[in-house]
């Protein structure tokens, strides 16, 4: 898959999501607006109503999108035959497409009113959803190849000097701005933060690295440097800097990245059980759809 390939991939998902939800609110807007004593009365009920046409469909498009979207990444992710289907980043990305589209689906089912033990698998996938969010933040902060393979310490340090290889041969930067660019992509400074004063350094080094980058762009300029050069040696900078974060928070990272599937894993399992349990007790008692 090229570049706009990949565009046009992750683009389709948020085109897809945003539109459907955009849709929904419009067409329900009156209904879902509307007191719950009223609801029975609106000329929408028998469709939106959890049990209606497409309120019932809804629940169902919702459940198997996100169960299909946690099994078939366990799928490509655990079994080593489909290796070769795609590059794991891919499939991530539509993992998360599926497990955020269908609890929006889910929302809209129950008609934005839950209660009894249904609440408890709702805000469970609430809690999924949210830590899905955060977990996407983590793993993208892991430095991994193209296939998604995880670089070892070996691997990052290479590129990290080939990074200021190229800064200072290929493109000659000065040995003053470099040494400023090296000084502020020191890895050392992150190890004797704990957990959560190296996240809050790498936070505000986030927006402080556009000072740097400002500085090496205008020192580029006033040189006889081409547009065309700047935006290169702009470019490689910036990675160099990103990298020289993420080595230095990759302890952290992967004990956060622990901690958080702790979290996930549990309220996930709780929001399929009860999942199960609440279309099990529709089956016995009657609730179909168009089947």
């Amino acid at each position: 898959m090229t570049k706009t390939q990949h565009r046009l991939y992750v683009g389709l998902f948020f085109v897809v999501g945003i539109a459907s939800t955009i849709l929904l609110c419009i067409y329900g807007y009156e209904y879902y607006a509307s007191p719950l004593t009223e609801r029975p009365f609106h000329s929408r009920h028998s469709s939106l109503k959890p049990s209606g046409l497409l309120g019932h469909g809804l629940g169902i498009l919702g459940s198997l999108m996100m169960m299909f979207g946690v099994a078939i990444y366990m799928v490509r992710k655990r079994m080593r035959r489909f290796s070769q289907w795609g590059l794991l980043k891919y499939w991530l990305e539509f993992h998360i497409f599926l497990c955020t589209v269908g609890p929006i689906f889910v929302l809209f089912h129950t008609a934005f009113k839950f209660g009894g033990i249904v609440s408890v698998s709702f805000w469970s996938m609430v809690a999924v959803v949210l830590s899905g969010v955060i977990g996407r933040y983590i793993y993208v902060q892991i430095p991994r190849t193209i296939e998604g393979k995880e670089l070892n310490v070996q691997e990052l340090n290479s590129l990290n000097e080939n990074f200021s290889r190229r800064m200072k041969e290929e493109f000659g930067v000065t040995e003053r701005l470099l040494a400023k660019v090296e000084a502020f992509a020191s890895i050392t400074k992150y190890q004797s933060y704990s957990l959560g004063k190296s996240l809050v350094v790498a936070l505000s080094e986030y927006f402080s690295v556009r000072g740097v980058l400002a500085e090496l762009r205008k020192e580029m300029k006033a040189t006889s440097v081409s547009s065309h050069h700047v935006s290169e040696i702009v470019k490689v900078a910036k990675s160099k800097l990103a990298l020289a974060r993420h080595i230095g928070l990759l302890r952290s990272m992967h004990k956060l990245f622990n901690y958080w599937h702790i979290v996930h894993l549990p309220f996930a399992i709780t929001m399929f059980v009860i999942m199960i349990i609440h279309v099990a007790v529709t089956i016995i008692f009657g609730y179909q759809w168009i089947f």
